[in-house]
């Protein structure tokens, strides 16, 4: 986002940089996300609203950020600001719902911290709820401004789905799902396993992903905070164990620290979902060079149709003896 001399401009950014390409449309995101652009973009161009400018840390309006839930209909707009306050913010609140009457949520997200995060770790409800809720399959989430939602629900169904049958679960199992996030692959396999343990590091998605089984019946599972890498040894040297364990983890892959843990705690099968081929590749070769593990089987699936991004799902089994 933003300002040039005739108004506006609000798009994504050139790849490879953090250029701003204006786009008045997207045919990868839902109508209403259009609405919402326009209705803020004639916001900021009629009350000269500054721009957030990450190389001087200067101008106030540095994101908007938008969920929708396709199952249930429901939109969460969480607009990051360089302060605590948006000038005239009650009249953007106006116009957003009466532009777009299915806004359920909101979210003023307070991010004064230099370089390019995108979200701060405040949150103030300017309008509706804290959460909006979503649903895949047969599941149901309460998602708030900081917690992570994979954004193509009918393709997650598809990528977790085959998470779980990687997993190939009996019934006597116990999980660990690190980078667990608001339970979402939890949930799913929580459904087959004895005992699912998700490990975290934002505490806003752990108390989500707690309120989350709660709401969907599921009393066998339990979630920790803490860096995935720090937490997992600890859980090691307290006696847990697990037969099964699934990472979901962000671009960057997993850290070493957590690799060596996992190794150590030497699980019969690691279900890996990778959102990054790269840094895939780069995991299983250390997890394979250990001579402890091997892959067996490798999926792609195409959570982002019409780009060159890909998921994959990986199932390595420990070799025997």
């Amino acid at each position: 986002m933003r300002l040039v001399k005739n108004g506006t401009e609000i798009g994504f950014f050139e790849k490879a940089s953090h250029k701003v390409v204006d786009i008045q449309d997207c045919l990868l995101q839902n109508e209403l996300h259009v609405r919402i652009n326009q209705t803020i973009r004639d916001f900021v161009t009629e009350f000269k609203i500054k721009i957030y400018d990450e190389k001087d840390h200067k101008g106030l309006l540095r994101h908007v950020m938008i969920r929708h839930s396709e199952a249930l209909g429901g939109v969460m707009v969480v607009l990051v600001v360089n302060g605590a306050e948006l000038p005239k913010e009650s009249i953007l609140r106006d116009r957003l719902l009466e532009a777009v009457p299915e806004i359920k949520s909101l979210i003023l997200n307070e991010n004064t911290s230099k370089g390019n995060r995108v979200l701060g770790f405040k949150n103030r409800v300017i309008a509706g709820s804290e959460t909006i809720e979503d649903q895949i399959g047969k599941l149901k989430f309460e998602i708030s401004p900081l917690s992570f939602f994979q954004v193509n629900p009918s393709q997650t169904e598809i990528l977790y789905g085959k998470a779980l049958e990687f997993a190939d679960l009996k019934g006597h199992e116990t999980v660990f799902d690190i980078y667990c996030g608001i339970g979402t692959i939890s949930l799913f396999l929580a459904e087959k396993a004895k005992k699912v343990i998700g490990i975290e590091v934002i505490q806003e998605s752990i108390e989500d992903a707690k309120a989350n089984a709660t709401r969907n019946g599921y009393d066998n599972c339990e979630f920790v905070v803490g860096k995935a890498e720090e937490v997992l040894p600890k859980l090691y040297a307290e006696g847990y164990k697990a037969d099964v364990v699934v990472v979901d983890p962000p671009r960057k892959g997993c850290e070493l620290e957590l690799l060596n843990a996992v190794l150590e705690l030497a699980p019969e099968k690691i279900v890996y979902v990778s959102c990054k081929p790269s840094t895939l590749a780069r995991d299983l070769k250390i997890l394979c060079e250990s001579g402890t593990y091997e892959v067996v089987k490798v999926q792609p699936v195409d959570q982002f149709p019409m780009t060159s991004h890909v998921e994959a799902v990986v199932l390595l089994h420990r070799k025997n003896g």
